[in-house]
């Protein structure tokens, strides 16, 4: 199985983003990539948000969003075992 790239910015982590992906990190075997800048133009100061394979994920609190991060990572799971 591919490990799934999840990405966040650090000027998102005032959401408490830093903390969901630490906690993804254990939990999960997936990569963690932290970065200065998504370049998602002020995206990271509206709410909590990251990349998932590239795709843009977002939820209204952090706790939502590792969530939301989750239910994707189950997903690919279960889609890569059908292949």
């Amino acid at each position: 199985m591919l490990r799934p790239i999840i990405e966040y910015c650090t000027n998102n982590s005032g959401f408490g983003t830093d903390e969901i992906m630490n906690k993804l990190k254990e939990n999960f075997d997936c990569e963690v990539y932290e970065y200065g800048c998504l370049t998602g133009c002020g995206m990271c100061y509206l709410s909590p948000y990251a990349l998932f394979d590239g795709e843009t994920v977002e939820a209204e609190t952090a706790e939502k969003l590792y969530d939301v991060i989750v239910k994707k990572i189950k997903e690919k799971e279960q889609d890569e075992s059908q292949d």
